[in-house]
């Protein structure tokens, strides 16, 4: 390992071509286009990668997120008043850990059940589908508050990726559909401010207002919000920091250790590739989680995929 030094996927909150040189602070996902995009970054991404096969099932995984997210109709949006209370409180209004969801979530599930099921997926995959269907409404909910818990047992492990999924068509679709000039950033940084979800890896813009700036992504619900760089995600420190990557990589994929808090956080640059994608890329590069976990640091949160598969 050495040490060395994506374009946002959503609407801006307020209009970045306006002249104001400060970082927008949030940018909320846009369900018609982030699993689309993530399915292509994967498909090109599996081309000569020694994990070909796992990103090419997590590829078409997306496409049937893209599929639901299109065709899953009307998801009931927060009322005003209650967004507006919470950001008062300084919480998220889509907190995941508290947020009672609505059973259209399980209908996102059918569509994407239905989707992978008319394709040629592995026996394994099959057989937790199989398995998956045959559960009762409320075993399923179960399963999707052990996921948002990150309490799943290695025997759900596999119904629990579906489960994963259509919960983040579900939530991407709600966060889409929140009040922009309602919301703020949160206390704590590091944390969603839709949903207070951590992030899968942040993005360090190449254009737009301002490049350079850095924009965290939320594993669940995909809303991206604003980073200082140089500043620890986990713990706040900014004394340090180093950037590594992997020895004759391109650098467009890095990852920001912390020797105060011994934890890291993928750092993706759009400089060095323009089509890097924060949920496609961190995927394939758990090569580089296993060398830096192998060197003494934690990751700051898991992937959702890994952390259920």
């Amino acid at each position: 390992m050495r040490q060395g030094e994506v374009g946002p996927q959503g609407s801006w909150v307020g209009n970045p071509l306006g002249g104001v040189k400060a970082p927008e602070p949030l940018i909320l996902p846009d369900p018609a286009t982030r699993f689309g995009k993530t399915k292509d970054r994967l498909d090109a991404l599996a081309e000569g990668h020694p994990m070909a096969d796992w990103l090419r099932f997590l590829a078409r995984l997306s496409g049937a997120q893209g599929e639901a997210a299109a065709k899953l109709g009307a998801v009931p949006a927060l009322d005003l008043a209650f967004v507006r209370q919470a950001v008062e409180a300084r919480m998220p209004p889509l907190a995941a850990d508290g947020h009672r969801r609505h059973p259209v979530w399980r209908h996102g599930l059918t569509l994407m059940l239905d989707s992978l099921e008319a394709g040629d997926e592995p026996a394994a995959a099959r057989q937790a589908m199989t398995e998956l269907r045959a559960r009762r409404p409320e075993a399923i909910e179960s399963l999707a508050d052990a996921f948002l818990q990150g309490a799943v047992q290695a025997a759900d492990a596999g119904a629990a990726l579906y489960v994963a999924a259509a919960l983040q068509v579900y939530f991407t679709r709600l966060a889409h559909d929140l009040p922009a000039s309602e919301l703020r950033l949160l206390p704590e940084r590091s944390l969603c401010p839709c949903c207070g979800s951590p992030p899968v890896a942040g993005v360090v813009m190449a254009s737009g207002a301002t490049p350079g700036a850095r924009y965290l992504y939320c594993s669940l619900c995909g809303t991206a919000w604003n980073h200082v760089r140089a500043i620890c995600v986990t713990c706040g420190d900014s004394r340090s920091l180093s950037l590594k990557s992997i020895e004759g990589g391109d650098g467009a994929v890095k990852v920001e250790t912390c020797n105060a808090c011994h934890t890291y956080v993928k750092s993706l640059y759009q400089a060095k590739d323009t089509k890097v994608d924060p949920f496609a890329d961190d995927l394939a590069s758990l090569g580089l989680d296993i060398m830096v976990g192998e060197a003494g640091w934690a990751r700051h949160a898991p992937n959702p995929f890994l952390l259920a598969g």
